[in-house]
């Protein structure tokens, strides 16, 4: 199961027992008032909480971002390699 599934998966199921609970779907005896004042904004502050991540992680995997110092001098010698051989075919620069 990819990871998008997974997480569509578990917003799907959070946002069935959402409706639920709000709804009253099952017919239940209604919850007390200070539940549906939680449960009203739930979506919201997930949102929330998920964009806070998500900015969070973006941030810590720039922040940490390795350096490949080998792999510029090599792409910095196949650039210098390209260009001689486009000069000797009469390109200029």
């Amino acid at each position: 199961m990819t990871k998008l599934l997974q997480w569509l998966w578990s917003l799907g199921l959070l946002g069935v027992v959402w409706a639920t609970l709000t709804l009253d779907l099952l017919g239940l005896s209604p919850l007390p008032p200070p539940w549906y004042q939680v449960l009203w904004p739930l979506p919201t502050y997930l949102l929330v909480v998920f964009g806070c991540y998500s900015l969070a992680v973006v941030g810590y995997r720039v922040a940490t971002f390795n350096d490949c110092e080998e792999a510029s001098l090599e792409l910095q010698a196949q650039i210098r390699e390209a260009r001689d051989d486009l000069a000797h075919h009469g390109l200029k620069f």
